[in-house]
């Protein structure tokens, strides 16, 4: 699943340098962590979480709700470069 995460500048840090001195991807580094702390916090013996799908119906023509997260990415990138363009601008 991809999805977004906000992670404070000091884990992130350490994340980031672990994933370089296992030389593994920071998504594999990110799960461990997080399966691990959850095992911690909730133990062994728990249930397997259930996930149910939900149909949401028809949806707009064009608009795929399987891809909403790789289109709020986009507007994000485009709102990073329209912020960056109108800095560039004004230091002109």
């Amino acid at each position: 699943m991809r999805t977004t995460l906000t992670i404070d500048d000091d884990l992130a840090g350490i994340l980031k340098h672990q994933a370089r001195e296992m030389g593994k991807p920071l998504k594999e580094i990110v799960n461990t962590a997080l399966r691990r702390g959850l095992v911690d916090n909730l133990g062994e013996n728990t249930q397997p979480i259930s996930v149910r799908p939900h149909d949401f119906g028809a949806s707009r023509p064009g608009l795929d709700l399987g891809r909403l997260n790789q289109f709020v990415d986009e507007l994000e990138v485009e709102d990073y470069l329209r912020k960056a363009h109108q800095d560039d601008t004004t230091r002109r």
